[in-house]
């Protein structure tokens, strides 16, 4: 009886030494080497193109440091509500104090803000950076050399929401002709205007690709009538500083210039179009490899 009873011990024991094994071997697969979870899922706004280069820039960055990165992408609502009930880790496209306002009252107690990486988020009104004017002030008086006409995107866009109530009656400019239609045929006609030497007004936004494309500049706002600048923010779950303490720290000191920012999705979205921005990725970090470092220093 003594030895069953002793052998049953040693196999039970045997059994729980296994099986504490193989829970270790699983618990150290699902972290990387600085004890943060392994599995990170970003999700990333549809068709914002910032938040698009910044998820993918964090995505090569942190694959290279071990991390699984998943990027899932939503419209606003269902990227709040999923980062709230916690089935998204992290999303870095969050516009504030206006553009994503009513989303931070609905859901901000079930979040995180960890900061803000860039800060000059905006709607403006661009010319070629040789035109002869500066401000908008400036724009109706000098109408004719501009062709009379205001270039614009969709015509159900916020920005052309804005500039068709309160930047063309506010700065005089009804004379002029508004033409809406859509993003690319505005980038083409800005690309053909400054590739020609030619003037021309856009309805644009901070931050964008065009800013390292094609020689442009903002027009003055004096009446801030476009609105004042935006942060753009980064929100994790709650409880995402204990699942992930190193990159917590990395994404709260995550700092992007608009320069930097313009020309990472220069390379990315003016070019051949393609859902796999891998290579294009990489090259730009090897190019920019000291930024990049300090992103994790």
């Amino acid at each position: 009886m003594k030895k069953k009873f002793f052998g049953a011990v040693a196999m039970a024991a045997t059994l729980a030494l296994g099986l504490t094994a193989c829970g270790s071997g699983s618990d150290a697969a699902a972290t990387v080497e600085n004890g943060d979870k392994k599995d990170l899922k970003v999700v990333v706004f549809n068709g914002w193109d910032e938040g698009v280069a910044a998820s993918e820039l964090w995505k090569a960055i942190l694959t290279e440091e071990g991390y699984n990165v998943k990027l899932e992408y939503a419209d606003a609502a269902p990227v709040y509500s999923g980062l709230s009930s916690g089935d998204y880790d992290v999303v870095l496209d969050t516009w504030l104090p206006i553009t994503h306002k009513s989303y931070i009252e609905e859901y901000g107690d079930k979040m995180v803000d960890l900061g803000a990486w860039n800060s000059d988020a905006k709607l403006t009104i661009a010319v070629n950076a040789d035109a002869p004017i500066d401000s908008l002030e400036d724009l109706a008086a000098n109408a004719d050399k501009f062709g009379n006409k205001i270039i614009g995107i969709e015509p159900g866009a916020g920005l052309t929401e804005v500039t068709t109530d309160d930047v063309i009656p506010g700065y005089g400019l009804d004379k002029m002709e508004y033409i809406t239609s859509s993003t690319p045929a505005m980038l083409s006609e800005l690309k053909t205007a400054t590739s020609k030497g030619e003037n021309i007004v856009v309805t644009l936004w901070r931050p964008h690709w065009a800013y390292d494309a094609f020689p442009v500049k903002d027009l003055k706002d004096p009446k801030g009538l476009l609105g004042e600048a935006e942060g753009i923010h980064s929100f994790s779950r709650l409880d995402f500083d204990k699942d992930f303490p190193t990159l917590d720290g990395w994404l709260k000191n995550f700092k992007m210039d608009s320069d930097t920012l313009h020309s990472l999705e220069n390379v990315m979205f003016n070019g051949e179009k393609t859902d796999d921005y891998t290579e294009v990725v990489k090259n730009w970090i090897a190019e920019n490899q000291d930024y990049v470092d300090s992103l994790t220093a």
